[in-house]
Formats: C-alpha cells, sequence, structure tokens
C-alpha cells in the first residue's frame, strides 16, 4: 500500500491571547488528497489554528509543517501553495469582482484567467458585478472562487458555506468531491454538522482551544454504536439485554433502546426471540458525536 504524503504536520501548536487560551497542545497531521474537517462552535479555536499555521498571526508555541516548510520561516512559500477563505473574506465594495480576482491571481503569477472564469459559471457569480452590489452568498462565491482559481495544492477554508443557499450548498460538496479527486488537500473549518458528515474523509473535534478526536468518520461511528429500538408484544426480563454488545439500555413499558457496539447479530438474535411489535436500527449521526463531547460541561471562549 502506498503511504500517504504528509501535507500539514501540526505538533503542540499554541496560541495565547494573553491570558485566555485561543488553542493549546494541539497536533494535527493532514495528508495529501484528504478532505479533513475541522468541527467546533464559535469560539473553539477554529480560526485561530488556520490563521496560526498561515503565520497570519504568530503562534505563543508548537511547530507547524506544511508542505514540509516552516510555517514562520517559510511562510511566503506555503501563501504560495495554498488557497485560503477566511471566514471574514471581503474586497473592496467599489470595484468589479472580476477585476478584484484578475489582481489577486496576478499576485501568483498567473495571468490567465480562465480557471477564474470557468469557477464563476459553475457557482452562478456575475465577474461584472461591483462586489459591493452582491449578496451575502454571491460574496461567498466570490471568495469561494478566490480561494480555489489559482488550482493550489492545499485549500483551507474557514466557514466557507456561510450565507450559501441550500442547492449551492450541495454543488459547493460536488466540487469539493471533485477537487480532491484531483490530488487537491482540503482542510475545512465548520460548525455545520450535516456538511462535514457529507464531503468529509476525517474529523477533527475542537473544543475550548483543546482537540477532543481526531478520526476517520465511519469509524467514529461504528465506535459510537448503533441505537436499536425494540417495541415487544409483551413485557421481558431486563436480564435479555445484559449481553456482550450491549453498552446502555433503557425501558419505557414495552419499549427498549439499546446502544450497540459489537456483536450486533447476536444482540439481534437473542431480541428476536421474543415477540415484536416494532424494530428500528440506526447508526448514530455525527450530531449525536458530536454533542456527546459537547456535553461534558465547560464554556467555550
Amino acid at each position: 500500500m502506498k503511504k500517504k504524503k504528509l501535507v500539514m504536520d501540526i505538533r503542540g501548536l499554541t496560541k495565547y491571547y494573553g491570558k485566555v487560551v485561543g488553542i493549546e497542545g494541539l497536533d494535527l497531521k493532514v495528508y495529501e488528497g484528504e478532505i479533513m474537517g475541522f468541527l467546533g462552535p464559535n469560539g473553539a479555536g477554529k480560526t485561530t489554528t488556520i490563521r496560526a499555521c498561515l503565520d497570519l498571526i504568530h503562534k505563543s508555541d508548537g511547530v507547524v509543517n506544511i508542505f514540509g516548510l516552516d510555517s514562520h520561516r517559510d511562510s511566503l512559500e506555503i501563501r504560495r501553495r495554498t488557497g485560503y477563505l477566511p471566514g471574514d473574506f471581503g474586497m473592496y465594495p467599489d470595484l468589479k469582482v472580476r477585476t478584484i480576482l484578475k489582481y489577486l491571481l496576478s499576485q501568483n503569477g498567473i495571468s490567465d484567467t480562465t480557471r477564474m472564469e470557468e469557477l464563476a459559471r459553475s457557482f452562478e457569480l456575475d465577474l461584472d458585478r461591483k462586489y459591493g452590489e452582491l449578496s451575502k452568498g454571491n460574496r461567498q462565491k466570490a471568495g469561494i472562487v478566490q480561494a480555489f482559481m489559482a488550482d493550489q495544492d492545499l485549500i483551507m477554508l474557514d466557514e466557507p458555506t456561510s450565507g450559501l443557499d441550500p442547492l449551492m450548498q450541495k454543488k459547493f460538496y460536488g466540487f469539493l468531491r471533485e477537487e480532491r479527486e484531483n490530488g487537491k488537500t482540503i482542510f475545512m473549518s465548520s460548525h455545520i454538522l450535516a456538511e462535514v458528515e457529507e464531503v468529509c474523509d476525517r474529523v477533527a473535534i475542537i473544543r475550548n482551544g483543546h482537540l477532543q478526536v481526531v478520526e476517520n468518520i465511519h469509524s467514529l461511528k461504528e465506535k459510537m454504536g448503533k441505537k436499536l429500538v425494540v417495541e415487544f408484544e409483551n413485557s421481558v426480563d431486563t436480564g435479555l439485554f445484559e449481553m456482550e454488545g450491549v453498552n446502555d439500555f433503557s425501558i419505557d413499558g414495552r419499549m427498549v433502546t439499546m446502544i450497540v457496539t459489537s456483536n450486533l447479530d447476536e444482540v439481534i438474535k437473542t431480541v428476536s426471540r421474543q415477540n415484536i411489535i416494532n424494530m428500528s436500527l440506526e447508526t448514530f449521526s455525527l450530531e449525536h458525536l458530536f454533542l456527546t463531547y459537547y456535553s461534558r460541561g465547560g464554556r467555550d471562549p
């Protein structure tokens, strides 16, 4: 099996704002050709992490290597190879979008506007409107085009779908998958659980500036288990559910809800020996996982 190429290597990344923790001791690796979701509510440390990685703010401690380059010493080279959509993206309101984007392209030494124009058509963005005349959604489209138009190796996106309508969000998700197939590496912060679940290969959950978990989304769901809800015809002995693989169960009359983390086949066979009226089995969503980590007390800064 071919070894994955490491694109981002973050070790012990820390940023303090005075005595306030922005992020602390963050360790994270991002590999070529993957979409990494960086999940957390507003104030959890997502933007601070992205800006520190790009040396837009100076870290307090830690090491960040991108493309094998030091994030501070080699920041100009890293930015040349990285597309970036900030969460507070904005352009000059009195200039046409085309004028601004062409100028930004020129900063990367690119004069060919073909990809820029293709992206604008795809996202239904009018390049000949003044930026100040655009709606919030169209301003976000301009930011997306800006992030991808130079066709760079790594794309870092801070809340990229903010302001987009649901149909445009779907189109954007499809576009991200296409970019991944073309070998792009995408690091995307979000507080929208559904979009991370839909497009990301792995997810990192951050809470109060500290990383809680980093794992493949499907693996996380498997570890969280499945929820089995069974309505029996008659009351059943609670001892029936004290078996390997059942981590938790609750009974409400003849309705039993249990969390099954392993041995599912045997659990189903055991349950089916009783008279069943109705039964459902569902995999936990990322939302359940997220709420699990954020229901442990504490407050986001």
